[in-house]
């Protein structure tokens, strides 16, 4: 395995590092520490003017930018330590634990008791302090975190348009009162540095990997045609007749669908949901059928929710569609 340390705090040049790096890894795999300038990083499949607030981005030049993996909007700032673990894949490509724990016992190390929580959070003092996200093209697996280390709870707060029904189902006023940084738990205080070198502890056979010059050009037409442009970073909203939401166990999900006459005309579909790239195979598949419960059972038999949305079940999908 190899470590790449603190490249730049560009958000688009560090998501499309970690892309390239996830399209041609070193033999052995690579762990990766890095920070962002103050920004928003939404989810694969979000609808990024549903989760940003942005007028108040905007007013504090805070960068928004999509990253590959799927799972919900984040705030990042240099307070907020993020780490990945690109890897060839085996076995459970969404098992966050695996990847959760040394970080657990890294922390654990500077005086922290953190714990895994729900699917893919990390928490201490009851509050959440980190969240991870997966993503897998079948060979190489990439997972990744952001810990708020001592991060602008402030700006955070203000950046994220806040889903209430997922604080309010677990007890939680707002967003502020259910996150914390790891900097104020600690028994002795410690600089952003001192922790991006515990955290190295995470690999510690891992060896120092150069970005070669190849590799920075190939990064850098990644970010300018991808990660620093409007089209990947907030899309057009599409046209919709029909609008759903829904909260399940393995994430929130909003549909969208255009109905004509009784028919699908165009579905997509958004959400903080994990599940591998391909959506437009499930929107494509409901597209020309007619709105009713025959017609979608037959098609979601033949093209499984679970598939693209990781957990997800035939007949929950259906009622959802329905309601």
């Amino acid at each position: 395995m190899r470590f790449v340390g603190e490249v730049s705090h560009d958000p688009a040049f560090n998501l499309a590092l970690e892309e390239h790096l996830f399209r041609s890894p070193p033999d052995g795999g690579v762990f990766m520490l890095w920070r962002n300038d103050p920004s928003v990083v939404v989810g694969r499949f979000q609808n990024t003017a549903g989760e940003v607030n942005r007028p108040f981005v905007r007013e504090r030049g805070i960068r928004v930018v999509r990253r590959m993996t799927g799972g919900g909007a984040v705030y990042h700032d240099l307070g907020n330590v993020n780490y990945s673990f690109i890897l060839p894949c085996e076995g459970d490509a969404f098992d966050f634990a695996r990847f959760a724990r040394p970080v657990v016992e890294a922390i654990a190390r500077l005086g922290v008791r953190a714990e895994i929580s729900g699917r893919n959070d990390l928490c201490a003092g009851g509050r959440k302090v980190s969240g991870s996200a997966q993503h897998s093209d079948g060979r190489h697996l990439l997972h990744h975190g952001a810990i708020l280390f001592d991060a602008n709870l402030s700006a955070l707060e203000g950046a994220l348009r806040v889903d209430e029904g997922k604080f309010a189902s677990k007890g939680f006023a707002s967003v502020r009162s259910r996150v914390a940084n790891l900097l104020p738990l600690m028994p002795s205080p410690v600089t952003v540095e001192e922790f991006v070198e515990a955290l190295r502890g995470c690999a510690p056979e891992a060896s120092p990997m150069e970005i070669e010059p190849w590799r920075v050009t190939e990064v850098e037409r990644l970010r300018d045609e991808k990660y620093d442009r409007w089209e990947w970073n907030w899309g057009e909203s599409p046209r919709f007749t029909e609008r759903k939401e829904r909260r399940f166990s393995w994430g929130r999900v909003e549909a969208l669908l255009e109905v004509s006459s009784g028919v699908i005309v165009s579905a997509r579909f958004f959400g903080d949901y994990f599940g591998p790239d391909n959506r437009d195979l499930f929107e494509r598949a409901l597209e020309g059928l007619t709105y009713r419960e025959d017609s979608l059972r037959e098609a979601l038999a033949a093209f499984p929710p679970g598939r693209h949305f990781n957990g997800a079940d035939a007949e929950e999908f259906l009622d959802f569609l329905l309601s």
